[in-house]
């Protein structure tokens, strides 16, 4: 019976409503932002490296950076781009790509509202998000409650499980440890971290996140450098998938297409979450640098590119460049397989001790995007955070010995209609996002620091913090 509700919901969402929406939204942010995640690049990157000043009230930029990148970075950029390629083919590689250039436009939107409705807590931290800017930006708590709802349900829960999903059967695989203890032992690493809150996670992801993606992309680049003469043969492997040229001639070019589309949206959205809302509320915990909402727009952009133009990209070249892998069971099997054919059997090691890192740092950073939410139902009352932490831990525990395809139909269902609500207000507030982005460029253009300003916006007067954004 669940399985029908959620597989009902699934096709509802991923082959029609989200497919329009997601590249609709990205494709109108994109031309309204004047290409911004092409010609402001560099400036993206360039913040990267005066972003690590944080203040008592805030998390650093380069914090917020790493604990979005934890989130981002799990499940999806290893397991979830295999189960692209089984189930759209090679093709949807293409469609995670196109995704991901879109997305990096609709993340500097929904960062900067995150930034520029942020408020603080009862202890002086930021807070804030698609709930708060639904509240305060167009005065609709019912749509911040729904909001609320669903990423809970998302992050706080289901996306653990599928977390702790993928690091059981990585570590089952590889070492044949008992499904049953590994999630005992994950469950209390993740206790002890969540309970610390925010700033906790924020510090274990600024010290994890950097080490596991400089180590996975060096492998890449090996495994790369060692079937180069293959690359050609790969990229228009992609090519042909993803726009059905190779089932034409069998007369499946539509349904092949369709495939392939539908897998790559599906994956992209699950693994850089543009669109989704979610990273939005860790961004609006940051300290930017320059003070200027934009500034974290532009950091969370850049993370877009990283975690899908980058680190799912290099998984997608461990898999296709090994050739016909034959390898049974979910997605993370499929990987490790294809790294044991390029590098032996330590490729299973590597890939197993990669998971770990990966989706343990997910769940401790999923779990502190839904820390906020719980807030925000509670009107910031802090005591219900006890309960919510055990909910999490026990979640973690479900996830580490249930059905891996359960366990994704949930991810899919929770994930599209936390984007649904969340695209519809970025629509909404679309003309002040993009007068706040231009505001910072304008600034930027005259040769100023950016600084931002709100009573400089008649659209948000009385709808701001008070004491953060004022002169």
């Amino acid at each position: 019976m669940l399985e029908t509700i959620v597989s009902f919901i699934n096709a509802i969402l991923w082959e029609t409503v989200l497919i329009y929406g997601l590249v609709g939204a990205g494709i109108f942010f994109t031309l309204r932002l004047g290409v911004i995640q092409v010609t402001n690049f560099g400036h993206a990157v360039g913040l990267m490296r005066i972003s690590r000043h944080s203040s008592k009230d805030g998390l650093s930029s380069f914090q917020v950076f790493c604990t979005s990148m934890a989130a981002r970075v799990g499940a999806g950029n290893m397991a979830g781009v295999a189960v692209a390629i089984t189930t759209g083919g090679p093709g949807a590689i293409f469609w995670m790509w196109l995704i991901a250039f879109l997305g990096m436009a609709t993340s500097m939107v929904e960062s900067t509202l995150a930034q520029v409705f942020k408020v603080k807590d009862e202890d002086g931290q930021f807070r804030g998000g698609p709930s708060y800017y639904m509240t305060k930006g167009l005065g609709q708590r019912w749509m911040g409650i729904l909001f609320a709802i669903f990423l809970i349900i998302a992050f706080g829960l289901v996306f653990n499980a599928v977390q702790a999903n993928t690091i059981t059967g990585a570590m089952s695989k590889v070492f044949a440890f008992d499904p049953m203890i590994v999630g005992i032992v994950l469950s209390i690493a993740s206790g002890l971290v969540i309970m610390g809150g925010l700033r906790k996670v924020a510090k274990v992801s600024e010290i994890l996140v950097p080490i596991m993606a400089i180590a996975y992309l060096l492998l890449a680049v090996i495994v790369v450098i060692m079937n180069v003469e293959k690359l050609p043969q790969v990229f228009m492997l992609i090519i042909n998938s993803a726009f059905g040229w190779q089932e034409a001639a069998s007369g499946g070019l539509a349904f092949a297409i369709a495939q392939a589309m539908k897998a790559g949206i599906a994956r992209g959205l699950f693994s850089n979450e543009a669109g989704m809302g979610s990273a939005a509320n860790v961004a609006a915990s940051a300290t930017p640098n320059p003070n200027h909402p934009a500034s974290q727009g532009f950091i969370q952009m850049f993370g877009v590119f990283v975690d899908t133009l980058v680190i799912c990209t290099a998984t997608a070249a461990i898999i296709l460049l090994a050739g016909d892998v034959d390898a049974s069971g979910d997605g993370i099997a499929l990987t490790i397989a294809a790294l044991d054919v390029h590098v032996g059997e330590w490729g299973g090691l590597f890939i197993a001790g990669s998971i770990v890192l990966f989706c343990f740092t997910s769940i401790i950073a999923n779990y502190s995007y839904a820390e906020t939410n719980i807030l925000f139902l509670s009107n910031n009352k802090k005591g219900v955070l006890a309960p919510f932490r055990l909910c999490v831990v026990a979640m973690v525990m479900f996830g580490a010995l249930a059905k891996i395809n359960i366990v994704w139909a949930l991810a899919d269902a929770s994930m599209g209609l936390m984007a649904l609500v969340n695209l519809i207000a970025l629509v909404l507030l679309s003309g002040l996002a993009i007068a706040v982005i231009k505001d910072y460029q304008q600034q930027r253009k005259a040769g100023v620091t950016p600084k931002f300003v709100a009573k400089n916006f008649p659209a948000l007067n009385g709808k701001t913090e008070k004491g953060i954004w004022e002169e």
